[in-house]
């Protein structure tokens, strides 16, 4: 079964997106956890943080500074948010695309999960 991510990156599944350019993708997650919750993807597929190459430093870059963006121009960048990076299925990764999941909107707690 070829990935859900690729295809969402590839408008063959319909997403409410919030940013797109060249190397990535921001979606609104269909099973939000907080009022703000946005998924950062990279178009290119890479299994998850463990399968990340020297030649990905510069696309892991570009992803933290689309999260940036969306925390500004979602009102949620002063108050605080929360990015998050799981890693295989212990970790809650249910989608084996790597993506970030931009957090905001609301307190968050420590320790999560």
């Amino acid at each position: 079964m070829e990935c859900i991510f690729c295809k969402i990156a590839r408008k063959e599944i319909p997403s409410k997106i919030v940013y797109e350019d060249e190397l990535a993708l921001a979606f609104e997650d269909i099973n939000p956890q907080a009022p703000v919750h946005i998924l950062i993807i990279p178009r290119k597929h890479i299994h998850n943080n463990l399968s990340l190459t020297e030649e990905d430093k510069p696309l892991m870059g570009h992803l933290f500074l689309v999260a940036n963006r969306i925390a500004s121009e979602k009102g949620i960048a002063e108050r605080g948010f929360r990015t998050v990076v799981n890693c295989n299925a212990e970790a809650g990764q249910t989608v084996f695309h790597l993506h970030l999941h931009l957090l905001g909107g609301r307190p968050m707690k420590w320790p999560p999960g």
